[in-house]
């Protein structure tokens, strides 16, 4: 999540206004008690004020003191909360994120996890360029255990580096295909932003999901 100068200089003037708030009226009640003194000191005895008028007036400065008092725990409280979740968010960076998502291949394998159906045969990992078009096509069990792919074609040769999706596409005993489905992967985060509430990872590659698709995280390679 950016913080841009004009936040930071925003909170800035927030909080020296409220220190400068909180040191008004500390001085201020001093000299409402010497006027409030004065006042009694000096009244008409013939025509004394009545004892709730200073106790309203005692209340109504009182009143103000904790509003101001409550206004400075808020503002803590929120700058805290916002410190907190800033931190949060930098915990999601460098790790490694298990998503359906296209991954950036620049020549370290990236691990697949696909998840075929129980009912199928054989299982083709099925590898896509960013246009769609496939590019690599692996004979692969059935059982749905994760696996690398390290980039090495089936005709020879390495792909180029770029962003490839990943799918399962699963046969029954006849050889007909009977599923595709996308195949989860393993991917760097490279930036975590709150949008709206929502934390959103930005993926190497650049593809964008919610922190709630992730299934599971891992210490990055």
């Amino acid at each position: 999540m950016d913080v841009s100068p004009a936040q930071l200089t925003s909170q800035g003037t927030q909080a020296s206004a409220s220190k400068a708030a909180s040191a008004a009226l500390s001085s201020d009640f001093e000299t409402f008690l010497k006027m409030l003194t004065t006042q009694m000191a000096n009244q008409d005895p013939l025509n004394p004020m009545e004892s709730s008028d200073f106790a309203l007036q005692l209340a109504t400065f009182s009143g103000v003191e904790q509003q101001v008092q409550t206004n400075q725990l808020l503002e803590g409280l929120a700058q805290s909360m916002g410190a907190g979740n800033m931190a949060q968010l930098a915990g999601w960076v460098g790790m490694e994120a298990r998503a359906e998502a296209p991954a950036a291949f620049s020549g370290r394998p990236i691990t697949v996890v696909p998840s075929p159906p129980a009912e199928a045969s054989t299982v083709d990992l099925v590898v896509r360029d960013a246009e769609g078009v496939e590019q690599d096509r692996v004979r692969i069990g059935a059982s749905g255990s994760p696996l690398d792919w390290t980039g090495e074609l089936m005709g020879g040769g390495m792909a180029a580096p770029g962003t490839y999706s990943f799918e399962t596409e699963a046969l029954d005993e006849a050889g007909e295909v009977i599923s595709t489905d996308p195949a989860e992967v393993y991917v760097p985060v490279t930036e975590a932003r709150n949008a709206g509430g929502q934390v959103r990872l930005v993926l190497a590659g650049g593809a964008e999901v919610a922190a709630s698709e992730i299934v599971s995280v891992r210490a990055g390679q």
